[in-house]
């Protein structure tokens, strides 16, 4: 695709290849091709070799390394859980891409967590830290204490659990059972 100032373009659509520009702002590379990010104009800065997208509407969400994000527990398998990430914390504007997520057991907590899941279970909420960006797909953290879940609900009858006075236990006030989780000091639902 030959594209060049000015030519309006969609999130995804491809401007160029890694060789002819460098990505700037609102654009990245994804594996050799340099794509758009946001829904705008194309900027060409021909001194620098530099492509970047005009956003055509408020601009959106970009994360950095660093940035509290909400997402949704989609997947823990083994070492990984997987996360589609909804919300950047503190701001209200959309993201800029639909980020995936994963966290590394030993990115849940500080100290030793034999099985990933008696920190998160599918469908749970989670706060937790971006620790490294490579595209659309992000490596999150959530050792701190106010990351990690901060809703859950039960696996055998999908009620919100709340909060005991053991730490990171969580309690099903509808079918009296409970789950280890690595609970937030934010979590919503507290007893």
């Amino acid at each position: 695709m030959k594209v060049k100032s000015g030519d309006f373009v969609m999130p995804g659509d491809v401007l160029g290849v890694s060789e002819q520009f460098l990505p700037d702002k609102w654009t990245y590379d994804d594996g050799g091709y340099i794509k758009a990010s946001v829904l705008g104009t194309v900027d060409i800065s021909s001194s620098n070799k530099k492509i970047s997208i005009i956003p055509s509407s408020g601009n959106p969400a970009v994360l950095s390394v660093g940035d509290s994000v909400y997402g949704e527990i989609t997947d823990v398998r083994g070492q990984r859980a997987m996360i589609n990430v909804q919300k950047m914390k503190g701001t209200d504007r959309r993201l800029a891409l639909p980020y995936m997520a994963a966290i590394h057991i030993s990115q849940v907590k500080k100290g030793y967590l034999e099985k990933l899941t008696d920190a998160f279970r599918i469908g749970d909420v989670i706060e937790a830290k971006v620790s490294k960006i490579m595209g659309d797909n992000l490596d999150l953290n959530t050792a701190d204490k106010e990351n990690g879940v901060i809703k859950a609900i039960c696996t055998r009858c999908r009620a919100y659990m709340v909060t005991t006075d053991r730490k990171d236990e969580l309690y099903c006030e509808v079918c009296d059972r409970k789950e280890r989780r690595k609970v937030s000091l934010n979590y919503d639902c507290k007893k």
